[in-house]
Formats: C-alpha cells, structure tokens, sequence
C-alpha cells in the first residue's frame, strides 16, 4: 500500500507521512495457528465454503513463503528480485488458463520510471554584476543543487521574486508588474506573515499550500523563468535560532542541577552523578554549537523534497548571506528588511536586478529503470464480451528500505508478506478459481499485478493511461491491498459508496464469509483502485488493516492468516461474478471526500499508527509505537484523536496538516476520543524519524 504523490496523502505516510508503526500493537497476538497458516480456533467457521480448502491452502502459503522470501529482495522497483516476481506472477496467470499475450505477445506492460536522481559531474554557479564584477560561489558552502530541478545551463538576468507566489484567492502576486521569462528567479521559502494565525497564507491549519517547493517551482517555470535561486526566508531562521537558544537555555539549567545533585552526592552515587553531569555537560555544548553564526540558515540537502522528471528547470539553493550581497551590492535592501516590509502592509517588494545576472550550470541527472505491470486475461463471452472489469493488486514493495521504510536505518530486506504479497496471490487464486471455471463470463476479466504502487501508484497510472482494453469499457475495477491480516473476520472495504449497488452486493455476499465490514464510500484511497476511480470507474479495495509490521524487515509469511485469506478470495470472486453477469453496467458515483493516509517525512515524530477501519469522528488510531511520544503521553488503541493543539481533527488527513504546525520538542495537547470520552493529554514531539 502506497503513499499518493496528488492531493492524497499517500501510505508511503500511511509517515511521512505514515506515522511510525507500532511494535506489539494490541490484538495482533502471533498465535501459533496463524504462523501456520489456521485459522484461530475463536475465528473458525468450519461451514464458511473457501475454509476447507486444504489444498488452497497450502498453495497459497507456498506462493506468500516465494515472494517474501529474501530471495525476492523485499520486491523493491530497483532490485532483480521484483523481476524473479513478475515472472512468477505470469507463470502462475497461465497455470490458471489465462492469456498471458495481451501485451504485444507478451504478459508484460514494460515502461521506465524516474527512480532518484544523483548530482552531475559539472555544478557551478557565479553572479556576475556591473563593470564585469564577478561573484564565485563555492558548492556547499553558498549553494547546492537541488534534486528536484533539471539540468542545464544559464546567463541571465535576476529578478528578485519575493516568496514567489501567485495567489488569486489572497488578491496577493509575487510576480505583479515583474517579467521573469528567460531570467532567472530568486525566491524565498515559505510565505509571508509567518507566526500570524490571521494572515490569509494562514489558511484552516496554520498551513499554507502556496508555502510548497513545487508550486513554487511550477509557478516560476510557468511564466518562463530560466532557472530558480531558492533562499530560506529570515523569519525561519530567526525562529530555529530562538529554539536553539531556549534549548541551550534548558541544557544549562539541567547542568546547574546536575552540579548541584554531583556536590551534594554520597561516595556510592558518584559514579551516578558524574555520568549526569558529563551528559549534562555535552548537552550544554551541543547547543552552543548549534547558536554558532550561520548555523541556521541551512542550505537543502541533494535529495531533499525528492527528485524531478528531468523536464524541470535548473534550481538551486543560496545562502542569505549570498543573496544579502548581492542586494547590497545593487543598492537594494536586505532580506530581513524586505521581509519585515511584506509582512507589514501585505504587498509584494519584488524588483529586477538589470544589472547583475546569474550565471552557472547546474547538473542533475535522472535514474531511469524499467518496470513492468503483469497482465492476464480471460476473455468473455457473448454481448458485453467487450466490456472489461479490472481485477487488480500490487507486487512491488521498498525492497532493502529507505524511502518508504518505518524503519529509520533499517537495510534489511522488507520482505512485504502482507503489503502486497497477501493481495498478489490472492490475486492469483482469483485467477485460478475464475480460469476453472467451464463456461465463460460475460464480460472479459483483466487480471493486473501493478508495479510502482508504493512509489505513487505508478503501474496502475500507467496502465489507465495505456490501456489494453479501452478505459470506457472498463465497468470497474477491483483491487486488494494488503489482506493477509484478517483478524476478528473484520475486513474493510473501500469505493462502496462509488456505485449504488455496492453497499447492497458487499453487505450480502460479506454475510456468506461471516466477515465484518467497515464500509468505505470514498473512491480515492492509498492504492491502485484510485487511478481508475479518477477515470470515472467504481472501484472496490479491500484492505484487512495496518499492523505493527507495516513497512518493516518484520513484515513477514509467518504472520499470515492463509484461510483468512481464502475468505476474501471468496468474497471477491462472489462480487467479481455478479458483476460480470450483471446486464448492467455499475453506474459511477463521484465521492467528494477523498480517502487519505499518511507517512512520516520531515514532520515531527508522533508514533501512532492509523486505524483505516476506525468509524467515527477524528483520526482513529491501532495503538502507538513503544517508547514514541504518543506512548508516552498514554495514548491507546482505539483512540480517536479529534483536537491537536486548537486544531480540530476530522480526518487522518487533517492530523498530518496540524502536525505539520509544531516542531520537534514542542508540547502539545492532544483531545482524543475514548469509550466515548474526552480525554486530555500532552504529547511532546520528537525528531522525525
């Protein structure tokens, strides 16, 4: 399951933007039935039709046992192992009789995606002013790359462009009576009237969308703009330095009290005290390290806010130092000075700079490797015989960690058992069930193993995009993401809402597999089924829940529940035959509120795990990481977390946009919902992990 990369916030966040997972999360016990692959003697249903399949059974725990083995290498997008799984996944769609040649004779949809990107061999950067006046800039130390810009060359001139924003809504433009085509832009981070909760960039949470790198960058490049000098905005920096001067503050407190607690300590506790006073001590350096001059206006990391397409223009990172020098040399004031004015009366202080020109060339080049959706059909037959539902689940997942991974540092396998190895092959235990069958449908079955799933959803874009059956022909599409964990026979099934005979035909056929739906009505969520809900097709994603092991090494086969499984297969293919028999196409329900998810990023650490089945206001969670900030304040299982600070929380989505208004070290109260009952408790934020 994934992290979108549009205006969902995807799972790759279910921290970032997902927010860390939970060790020993309440109710996932490992009982011994389910490292084998039984159903739990309280959860069993001997009379459930799909239960007794033995044999199944055990094919689907050797196909989980495959494709999570280590072997496969976690299925990452950039590993041989993914490869060894689509060649499993088309050997096993043809086992089950399916025509593995839809794609130019082949099972294979193959396409190229941008996997990073990684600084070229020739990055340089001068400012050059009147009278041949010319300024050297020295890489690392007065400007970087970024690695969300392209590659290519520039001599032109400056214009300075405020916070570069260009707001209808807010009557506010950056870029009023200025002309940036073919020059280059300098502009500030973030937005003005920082620390004023009235100003309109404020916006509901404090948050303002115009504050974001890429809209500033696709504002710049869409008036023409030849390149981009980002700079941070003083009010930032002045910010971290008042932090770093309350924490230097603490840290001699902790230090007076620590002397205080070595003088008055017996010989037996010396040791005790003198460790105390050590790390006391070290703290207290530290943070006069930190209060150095400079050490706050810190130019972005190579890597920071991910990487571009390769179509964007070159943009890098200067100092205000820099960029200080340069308005003083051209008679202009300060940034500070600037600053204070546009906060001030709200009007923007951009200019050109006719005289001084910026002159460089910046190279980044894109990681490109070829992926491949796997596609297998069974054709069917009689008048809607051209008529096509989707049936779909993606292979891929973070393979060795790393972007994507809950697990800071980890480079161990992620084997992905449940995310999506448990979807993949229930995927093809669909198949296999459907191909047996001796009398076609009446509508073609599309079985789709997507790649790129966890990079934003990727496979399935491309796929809409490039089609092998025509998109307006295409009456639904079905998906499974991360059913291996059925725990109390409740499942969760979202897009119920996008097609008005859902509600009636999951509820029904739920009822033959004794599972407990949590009912979902939105059609965009953190999976595939969300690309074909934004081309106007009802959608099904069934999902059995986020757990302890989610993007973890610990994600692994033993930890499946195979007859659960097999419920849901069941289920599914129930659904998938009704809606192939039925004469009637599902008719699209446009759902205005977007499911979302979350991953960790750059926000402060938390350490609650979401609950995607949680009914009710707020954001409801599964329980927190031990040792995080939210265990700490006493935050539970089950908590519905409906106010952060002033904010009102209704949605996962609005936890990460509050989250984003506080820094790490801050206390903050958290209003949860719980049996019922408001209760009150501080958390204190952590450094993102």
């Amino acid at each position: 399951m994934s992290v979108l990369k549009t205006n969902i916030v995807s799972k790759r966040f279910f921290a970032g933007i997902y927010l860390p997972a939970l060790m020993g999360l309440i109710g996932l016990l490992q009982s011994p039935a389910l490292v084998q692959g039984e159903t739990p003697a309280k959860t069993a249903k001997p009379d459930i039709k799909s239960s007794l399949n033995s044999e199944g059974n055990q094919r689907m725990l050797d196909a989980i046992k495959y494709l999570a083995s280590d072997e496969l290498e976690g299925r990452g997008v950039k590993t041989r192992g993914i490869n060894l799984a689509a060649d499993y996944i088309e050997k096993e769609f043809k086992a089950a009789g399916l025509n593995v040649q839809s794609v130019n004779n082949s099972a294979f949809q193959k396409f190229t995606i941008n996997t990073g990107s990684k600084l070229g061999p020739v990055n340089e950067l001068e400012l050059v002013g009147p009278d041949g006046k010319t300024v050297p800039l020295v890489y690392d130390k007065n400007f970087r790359s970024c690695s969300f810009g392209g590659s290519g060359k520039f001599d032109a001139e400056l214009v300075f462009c405020g916070y570069g924003i260009d707001a209808k809504d807010v009557k506010y433009s950056d870029y009023a009576g200025i002309d940036v085509k073919d020059k280059v832009a300098i502009i500030l981070r973030r937005t003005p009237q920082q620390g004023d909760k009235k100003s309109p960039f404020a916006g509901a949470h404090g948050i303002s969308r115009y504050a974001a790198l890429r809209y500033k960058v696709s504002t710049a490049f869409g008036k023409g703009a030849k390149a981009i000098l980002f700079v941070n905005d003083p009010y930032s920096t002045q910010e971290n330095k008042k932090e770093a001067q309350e924490l230097e503050e603490d840290a001699i407190e902790e230090l007076i009290t620590a002397t205080e607690n070595w003088e008055k300590s017996s010989k037996d506790k010396k040791a005790e005290t003198d460790r105390e006073l050590k790390k006391s001590l070290h703290e207290v350096q530290h943070a006069r390290k930190r209060l150095k001059i400079g050490a706050f206006d810190v130019l972005m990391k190579f890597g920071y806010a991910g990487s571009g397409d390769g179509r964007s223009i070159p943009i890098a990172h200067i100092t205000i130092e820099t960029c200080n020098q340069l308005l003083e040399d051209a008679g202009k004031p300060t940034l500070q000075a600037l600053e204070t004015k546009i906060d001030a009366d709200l009007k923007p202080e951009s200019f050109a700079l006719p005289q001084w020109k910026a002159k460089g060339e910046i190279r980044v080049e894109q990681i490109r490797t070829e992926v491949k959706n796997v596609i297998g059909v069974l054709e069917g037959k009689g008048p809607f015989a051209d008529e096509t539902v989707v049936i779909g689940a993606h292979y891929d997942h973070v393979g060795y960690g790393g972007e994507g991974s809950l697990a800071p540092g980890s480079t161990d396998v992620h084997n992905g058992a449940d995310d999506n190895a448990s979807g993949t092959v229930a995927l093809i235990e669909l198949a296999r069930r459907l191909g047996a069958r001796k009398t076609p449908l009446p509508r073609r079955l599309v079985f789709i193993a997507f790649t790129g799933e966890e990079r934003g959803l990727i496979g399935s874009a491309h796929y809409v995009k490039n089609p092998t059956f025509e998109i307006k022909n295409t009456v639904a599409m079905l998906n499974m993401d991360m059913v291996g964990r059925l725990t109390k026979d409740k499942l969760t099934v979202f897009g119920t809402g996008t097609a008005p005979r859902w509600n009636k035909l999951v509820e029904e056929t739920a009822k033959e597999y004794d599972l407990k739906l949590s009912l979902k009505p939105e059609g965009f969520g953190p999976s595939d089924h969300s690309s074909f809900y934004g081309k106007q097709i009802p959608v099904l994603h069934l999902f059995t829940g986020t757990h302890s092991d989610y993007h973890r090494p610990s994600d692994d086969w033993d930890k499946i529940n195979i007859p659960g499984m097999q419920r849901i297969v069941g289920f599914l293919e129930e659904i998938t035959v009704a809606t192939a028999e039925n004469p009637d196409r599902p008719k699209y329900v446009k759902i205005e509120r977007p499911a979302t998810t979350m991953r960790s990023g750059n926000r402060p650490y938390f350490g609650s795990i979401p609950d995607f089945g949680g009914e009710g206001p707020g954001y409801h969670i599964s329980g927190s990481s031990p040792g995080s900030p939210a265990d700490k304040a006493g935050l539970k299982a089950g908590d519905a977390i409906i106010k952060m600070g002033k904010t009102k929380i209704g949605s996962l989505d609005d936890f990460d946009l509050a989250l984003r208004m506080f820094s790490p070290g801050d206390k903050v109260e958290v209003t949860v919902l719980r049996d019922g009952k408001r209760v009150k408790l501080t958390v204190k934020l952590a450094k993102p992990k």
